[in-house]
């Protein structure tokens, strides 16, 4: 075989590779066999199961809280009203943690595994049973079923922060990794990216319509714990089947630098390390050059001390 004919049989190989994106195990991808809707609609799967859990919690709390736990509803509300606010400011931390440390991948695969151990401990919460004093004849019986009380009222309000913590790196990761299966360098992949948008609002409304009608009615009119058991349920099957697309995922490596906020943050720590006082430029210039350290071998980083 010539070296023409050699060339000629690497090259469509070469072409076939996804540049600026690996499996999750860090290999090159091939286009034939990664991303696209093969990989699309494992994650809208699991982001329809993800929003159907959410608001079949969500849409109903303030009667949960007022109702089987007896607060008030300007507590309730409160309450409500504090979860909703974290379940909105930990997405920073989560894309924070995926974009610094774990990856996309990796920080759902997390994620999902907090969402779900969230949702099963709050289906147990409902289960046990309603303690209410009114029944109680001593002061040991009212001490016990207060006790009781206090037990479940904690365990709902842990796995309700464990749901929100799962929220934080499942809400900003989810949509950006469902992008990245489509290259926006190739013309058909680019149309089809544009096409898993309108599907992916599509799913987030259906799977918000369902919730709100299947469970709080479901809620309302047989049982808590089934209307808190069924999105436990549907988010861990949705779960299982995001893990069976791993191996035709791919997983973006493009602007992969240091996160602004990690080299910020190691301005401050090289200045307290040094005990003095530096000027801002002094202090970055120490910075990039441990940087280069890491990255090049110690003679090839010697140019920027």
């Amino acid at each position: 075989m010539s070296i023409s004919d050699l060339s000629d049989t690497e090259t469509p190989l070469v072409a076939a590779t996804v540049d600026g994106c690996v499996d999750f195990k860090g290999r090159p991808v091939y286009r034939a066999s990664s991303g696209g809707w093969r990989s699309a609609r494992f994650i809208i799967g699991v982001e329809m199961a993800e929003r159907f859990a959410y608001y079949g919690i969500q849409s109903n709390l303030v009667t949960y809280l007022t109702g089987p736990l007896g607060q008030s509803t300007a507590t309730a509300a409160e309450n409500v009203n504090l979860w909703l606010g974290m379940a909105m400011l930990l997405p920073l931390l989560g894309a924070f943690v995926a974009d610094s440390f774990l990856g996309r991948y990796r920080t759902i695969i997390f994620a999902s595994v907090i969402y779900c151990l969230g949702l099963g401990l709050l289906t147990l919460s409902a289960i046990l049973p309603s303690v209410s004093t009114v029944g109680c004849q001593n002061t040991n019986e009212i001490t016990s079923c207060n006790s009781v009380y206090q037990f479940r009222l904690i365990l709902f309000f842990f796995s309700l922060y464990l749901v929100a913590i799962g929220l934080g790196g499942h809400k900003p990761c989810v949509q950006a990794f469902g992008a990245d299966q489509f290259d926006g360098k190739d013309p058909l992949e680019s149309k089809l990216k544009s096409s898993f948008f309108n599907w992916w609002y599509f799913g987030l409304c259906t799977a918000a319509l369902f919730s709100i009608l299947i469970l709080s009615y479901i809620q309302d009119n047989l049982n808590w714990s089934l209307g808190f058991g069924i999105p436990c349920i549907s988010m861990a099957f949705a779960f299982i089947v995001f893990l069976l697309g791993s191996k035709t995922y791919r997983c973006s490596i493009k602007g992969n630098e240091r996160s602004p906020f990690l080299r910020i943050g190691k301005v401050f720590v090289v200045a307290v390390r040094n005990g003095r006082r530096a000027t801002p430029p002094a202090l970055v210039h120490e910075v990039e050059a441990e940087e280069a350290h890491e990255k090049l071998p110690h003679e090839s980083s010697e140019q920027f001390k």
